[in-house]
């Protein structure tokens, strides 16, 4: 079973993560703000550092409730810089609690994030035909295009190539080489 040449495979919550989540279409609100927030923690670091903390990621900004998030006082963002849980960037910190009152004025604008962001692919999946990993792109026009909007509209860490990493993560683009058992067993073609 050939999976994508970036899966550490001797490590169960990356390949669960490569098999289940990524490169599947996400839909809800709430999951597509917590991976723009984890996206932007990575900026600087690898994904596999951001997804070891993902559970604590989740206890420290309260499971991603953006509602709850933009409620957070300086005394909290303290409080989380010193969260061993979670990176403790301030400016990282900082970032959730701006991105999620932004995340709240595009929902009023548009109805809901999702309706936003997916915008972006036409409301529909992007599927690559990549042979290698080597052959994906670090960002894309459109990544470009989606940074500049979302940094317009008051998020921050959402550079281009956080942004094309957001829309495979959030499955906007499919890019599980054409070899990968989750393109030849149609895994990461199921809408979630």
């Amino acid at each position: 079973m050939k999976r994508c040449e970036w899966v550490k495979l001797d490590e169960p919550i990356y390949v669960e993560y490569h098999d289940k989540e990524w490169g599947i279409p996400v839909y809800d609100d709430q999951h597509l703000f917590e991976m723009i927030c984890l996206e932007g923690a990575q900026a600087g670091l690898s994904w596999w550092t951001i997804l070891q903390k993902r559970e604590g990621y989740r206890a420290a900004f309260d499971q991603f409730d953006v509602s709850k998030i933009v409620l957070y006082t300086e005394d909290k963002l303290q409080e989380l810089s010193q969260d061993s849980r979670i990176v403790r960037n301030k400016l990282k910190i900082a970032s959730v609690v701006t991105n999620a009152q932004a995340f709240l004025r595009i929902q009023e604008e548009y109805g809901s994030f999702a309706e936003y962001i997916w915008g972006f692919v036409d409301h529909q999946p992007i599927i690559n035909e990549w042979s290698s990993i080597a052959d994906v792109p670090a960002t894309t026009e459109i990544s470009e295009r989606m940074s500049k909007k979302l940094k317009k509209d008051g998020f921050k860490f959402v550079g281009s190539t956080i942004c094309y990493s957001f829309m495979q993560a959030v499955g906007m683009v499919n890019d599980h080489v054409v070899d990968c058992i989750c393109r030849s067993e149609g895994l990461a073609d199921e809408n979630h």
